[in-house]
Formats: C-alpha cells, sequence, structure tokens
C-alpha cells in the first residue's frame, strides 16, 4: 500500500532522518566526508528541518510503503526560473531511500507533485540533477524533462557539484 502525505512540524524528526540518509545513499560519494558533513549539519538538523516546514512556500511530503516512511518530496510553487516562466514549479527534492527502489514510488511521489502543480495553475516544473546521478537523469528524462542548462550545487564552502538544469512544461 502507498500513501503519501504531507508533512507537517510534527514530522520534523522522521523528516530529518529520512532527508540525511537519503542524502547520504544519493550523493555521499560525491564530495568528501568533510563536506557531506558540512551539508548535512547546515541543511538536516532538526532546526534545519523545523524552518523548512514552517516557511510556506515549501512544500514537503511523505511518501509511505506499508506504513513505513519510503521517502519524501519538496516542491515550491512559482519559483523563479533562470530567464522563463516565474509561473513554474521547483522540484526541489525528490528522494527514495535505498532499499524502496524499484517499487515505483519515485513515479508515484513524482505524478502526485505533477498533480498538485497543474492544481495550482502552474505552466511546469523545473529542477536541478548531479550530472553524475545517471538513475535520477533517466528517471526526468522518462517522465518528459529536457535537459536545458547547467548550474554548480554548492555542497560546502570548498565543494560544488555539477548540476543539470531540466524542465517539464505542461501541456
Amino acid at each position: 500500500m502507498i500513501e503519501i502525505v504531507k508533512a507537517g512540524e510534527n514530522n520534523t524528526p522522521l523528516l530529518a532522518e529520512i532527508a540525511v540518509q537519503t542524502f547520504i545513499e544519493s550523493h555521499g560519494h560525491s564530495a568528501g566526508k568533510s563536506d557531506i558533513e558540512a551539508y548535512i549539519q547546515k541543511n538536516y538538523t532538526l532546526a534545519a528541518v523545523r524552518n523548512e516546514l514552517r516557511d510556506p512556500g515549501n512544500i514537503y511530503h511523505i511518501v509511505y510503503y506499508n506504513n513505513e516512511p519510503a521517502g519524501y518530496s519538496k516542491i515550491v510553487l512559482t519559483h523563479p526560473y533562470e530567464g522563463g516562466d516565474e509561473n513554474l514549479t521547483k522540484l526541489e527534492r525528490l528522494y527514495l531511500l535505498g532499499k524502496f527502489y524499484n517499487l515505483k514510488l519515485g513515479q508515484e511521489l513524482f505524478q502526485f507533485n505533477k498533480q498538485l502543480s497543474i492544481d495550482n495553475k502552474q505552466s511546469g516544473i523545473w529542477l536541478y540533477v548531479w550530472k553524475e546521478n545517471q538513475r535520477a537523469i533517466n528517471f526526468y528524462l522518462k517522465n518528459g524533462f529536457v535537459i536545458n542548462g547547467s548550474h554548480d550545487f554548492r555542497l560546502s564552502e570548498r565543494h560544488t557539484n555539477p548540476n543539470h538544469r531540466m524542465i517539464l512544461l505542461f501541456e
């Protein structure tokens, strides 16, 4: 059974735990240990996650599989897009725990967020994805995104990761 639930402040500890684990699984090998730790300490502490959840512009959802948390997403509606339409949703995070790969949960969570964007009169979705995360790139390409730029994602003061900028425009 798949259930997608909007995350609130009461979900702070769970969301922080999932965020750390999925980030390490997805990006833990993209930089040195100290750079990864710096990113986690800046973005995934209880205080940082609580502040993210308190911001009404951030929309978080947790996906459950058989009542077990399996991943999460974060979108921001009407997020300015570099050189383009301002009526776009930014998909900032869509992560699954590794043990839930190949269950189509990412697809379910993506479709949920896509419909939420459509329901909010958005004209599309854009995102950044690490250029070495071929699994994620393939996922987004399969869902109709196109690569249309690049961005250096600052992981720490000393390290950046090259990212593709991708966009999906709704019909």
